[in-house]
């Protein structure tokens, strides 16, 4: 009755689903160490957010890497803005997507180091994106300033190759190393979002809070690969059963024809 099994077609048709399964099942393992990960990452974010605020160089120093446990830990810092060698950082967006530059001043604390500040982002002015924008002034004189540490953005991080040939004044990637040697000073490793003080009229835009990874999606893949994995053999069964009950039928019927008296 099943020796149709042996024929080429469901040869094939049973490889194909031995090799699904298992397939599948990785895939859902792949997912929920996805889950894992996010999950860790999103404790992690949320830890260093809610810590209490320290000093600057508590974290950070020259030529300091900042550790994926000090990310996004709110910093304080008092010293003075330096506009004069304000930079902007080329093709970044805002909470709704429009293309523009993040503003980034140095920031000189009061032991003469100076401390990389991300003030916010800004509109860009008109398409060419070649002049230097008009940027909204910082508070004057000395002041203390809020925010969230940041690693230095890399060419291997952010895919950016494309670094030299670009308007004055403009960069594309927050780099301490390359801002110490432009400007030529003992800066900070790392950089600063800013988050106080507020920015009169709203700009430059503040950046907003990180917001969780949606590690819950992860976890309806693993399940949703394991559920398509265990689908497999019970569509497989089902289908033979269906060729065994259309090969009966088709014998009955030919059984059945052959048993009628032949027409006169």
């Amino acid at each position: 009755m099943y020796r149709f099994l042996l024929s080429r077609q469901w040869v094939i048709l049973t490889l194909v689903a031995l090799l699904l399964i298992p397939t599948m099942i990785r895939l859902g393992f792949w997912q929920l160490h996805r889950y894992e990960e996010r999950t860790a990452r999103n404790d992690l974010v949320a830890e260093a957010l809610g810590a209490d605020p320290v000093p600057v160089e508590r974290l950070t120093a020259p030529g300091q890497k900042i550790t994926t446990d000090e990310r996004y830990r709110t910093v304080t810092a008092k010293g003075r803005f330096d506009t004069a060698d304000e930079v902007v950082v080329r093709r970044r967006t805002n909470a709704d997507d429009e293309v523009g530059y993040h503003v980034l001043t140095p920031f000189v604390l009061d032991d003469g180091k100076v401390l990389l500040v991300n003030r916010g982002w800004i509109a860009a002015d008109g398409p060419s994106q070649t002049e230097f924008p008009k940027v909204p002034a910082p508070p004057s004189g000395e002041v203390t300033v809020t925010g969230r540490m940041m690693p230095d953005e890399t060419t291997e991080a952010s895919g950016i190759k494309d670094l030299k040939g670009l308007p004055d004044r403009q960069i594309m990637l927050i780099n301490s190393e390359q801002e110490a040697e432009r400007l030529d000073a003992s800066v900070l490793g790392g950089y600063v979002v800013l988050t106080a003080p507020e920015p009169k009229g709203g700009t430059p835009e503040l950046i907003g809070r990180p917001g969780n990874e949606d590690a819950a999606l992860n976890f309806a893949y693993a399940i949703q690969w394991w559920l398509f994995s265990a689908a497999v053999p019970v569509g497989w069964w089902f289908l033979v059963r269906r060729e065994v009950r259309d090969r009966a039928q088709a014998t009955e019927d030919t059984e059945a024809e052959a048993a009628q008296p032949a027409a006169v």
